[in-house]
């Protein structure tokens, strides 16, 4: 085959795979894993791809019916919610479970088949319950309830992928770079949730480096129509830490308007 041909050839495949991971689907796919978290299914009703399918949590390889897991009974759900990520074929979830028997913050990316957007390849959670850094999941809720995370118009407005993994990378960054607060826009009414901790605005009191330790193992679900940006992460950065985290947050008109973190 010549040259003039194969290449518009790899382009219609690229294209073929890119549009196998829709919005739509996507968020469908995580409206059901939310579902089978609250029925206590997780295990047995979501298509979970028989090849090569790996659940992590916190940091860690398990399995989802693991004796005290989020995922081994079924969970309430007091407050769901979900980005989608069509580039990577992700998708992140917050759950928050503050009424039950044991309470549960959930921060979940999902990844699936490029090819076969309906296949989960990796379930991806960072569970916080009772012990973990400044939990409270009613406090929590109680925070996160009243933020808006709908869709940013008009659709000139909204942030860009390279703009969210930026500032997302330029968070984790701060606590080894000085100059990397600098960088990050922050709004002048940002609000950032720390488990049950709350400050507003969010740009005050932030790290200026002094650790050697990089935050790695860094894992992102991007969607540019909230404006948001999910890293899962190592936070190796404190002296002597390995914490499981994730730090989600979100950009409006340019500028940080919420974070989100979750830490074991």
């Amino acid at each position: 085959m010549h040259a003039s041909t194969v290449f518009p050839l790899l382009l219609s495949l690229v294209s073929s795979v890119t549009a196998a991971c829709t919005r739509e689907q996507l968020l469908s796919s995580a409206s059901k894993f939310v579902a089978a978290v609250q029925a206590g299914t997780v295990s047995s009703s979501l298509p979970l791809t028989t090849t090569n399918f790996t659940y992590q949590e916190n940091n860690k390889p398990s399995t989802l019916t693991h004796s005290g897991g989020p995922f081994s009974q079924p969970l309430k759900i007091d407050l769901s919610r979900s980005t989608a990520d069509t580039q990577a074929c992700a998708t992140y979830t917050l759950i928050i479970s503050s009424s039950g028997s044991k309470p549960y913050v959930l921060a979940t990316q999902l990844r699936f088949s490029s090819s076969n957007t309906s296949e989960i390849t990796l379930i991806d959670t960072i569970s916080a319950t009772t012990g973990s850094l400044f939990f409270n999941a009613k406090k929590t809720l109680e925070y996160i309830q009243k933020q808006s995370w709908a869709e940013i118009t008009p659709e000139g407005g909204r942030p860009s992928r390279e703009l969210l993994k930026k500032v997302g990378d330029a968070y984790l960054d701060m606590w080894t770079d000085a100059n990397a607060a600098g960088t990050i826009p922050w709004g002048t009414d940002c609000e950032r949730v720390e488990g049950s901790q709350y400050t507003r605005p969010c740009g005050t009191n932030v790290p200026k480096g002094g650790s050697k330790t990089n935050n790695g193992n860094r894992r992102y679900v991007i969607d540019e129509v909230v404006g948001s940006v999910d890293v899962l992460c190592s936070f190796d950065a404190l002296q002597g830490s390995r914490y499981p985290d994730s730090h989600e947050i979100r950009v409006e008109g340019g500028k940080v308007k919420y974070v989100h973190t979750v830490t074991v």
